[in-house]
């Protein structure tokens, strides 16, 4: 039981560390996709981070950089 609060631990600390640093959970995201919409097929991990990536630092460079 301890092993398995310390493994739960490590992993609820290492999602808070991606996403201070701007990576995003991808299988947080087919979690969330296959549990609230089962008629949507999950994007591909690299759809995910162009999509991610666009989304922070805008499309194609035209919104310039994104904090928000």
């Amino acid at each position: 039981m301890l092993r398995q609060r310390f493994q739960m631990l490590c992993k609820c600390v290492g999602q808070c560390t991606q996403l201070l640093v701007g990576i995003p959970d991808y299988d947080t995201y087919v979690a969330h996709i296959t549990g609230t919409h089962p008629e949507r097929v999950p994007m591909t991990y690299e759809e995910f981070f162009r999509e991610r990536q666009a989304s922070r630092y805008g499309d194609s460079g035209t919104r310039g950089m994104r904090c928000c």
